[in-house]
């Protein structure tokens, strides 16, 4: 009976303390920083740099297909745009271009298989923007100012469509963003 109970505040605390936590990951800056001047790749082959975001609140999501908990996260992520998409917060998911034989196709039906097939997707060629970012590990989420500076960070899986941290995030945007 002691290890049902074990079992079950242990359960509790990863449904519940998530959105907590993943906040204690969020790191807002007290000062901005310019983003790097490098380029990722979109769906349609056009390079584009993350300050030709001007004007929208940007999560630019770094993953992987091989990080368990950045596929982990789809769904909720999935989740997350649907509720944010006319609020001027704009998700953007980055990943290595190696990691796709196939291309942008391949990425498409993996993310469906999650249902997360909504999400904008880029490549990072040869990693260089993460690299310049300092990002040597996934998933971590860039968040990016409506005039295309650096915010703050989020280190680590999130639970994305939790309210808490969805309102957590719109905080973020009224303040920083």
């Amino acid at each position: 009976m002691k290890i049902l109970l074990k079992i079950c505040t242990l359960c509790a605390f990863l449904l519940f303390g998530s959105s907590i936590y993943a906040k204690e990951r969020a790191n807002i800056y007290a000062y901005s920083r310019d983003v790097p001047q490098k380029s990722i790749i979109g769906e349609t082959g056009a390079k584009v740099k993350l300050d030709e975001f001007n004007g929208d609140f940007v999560m630019a999501v770094f993953w992987s297909r091989y990080c368990v908990p950045c596929i982990r996260e789809l769904k909720g992520l999935s989740n997350f745009v649907k509720e944010t998409k006319n609020e001027g917060i704009r998700v953007i998911m980055i990943s290595p271009k190696n990691e796709w034989i196939s291309g942008f196709s391949e990425q498409r039906q993996f993310l469906k298989r999650f249902e997360a097939d909504n999400l904008e997707i880029y490549v990072d060629e040869k990693e260089a923007l993460a690299s310049a970012l300092g990002i040597f590990s996934s998933p971590v989420t860039i968040l990016i100012s409506r005039d295309a500076q650096e915010i703050g960070r989020i280190r680590g899986s999130v639970v994305w469509d939790n309210s808490d941290f969805i309102n957590y995030i719109r905080k973020i945007k009224a303040d920083k963003g």
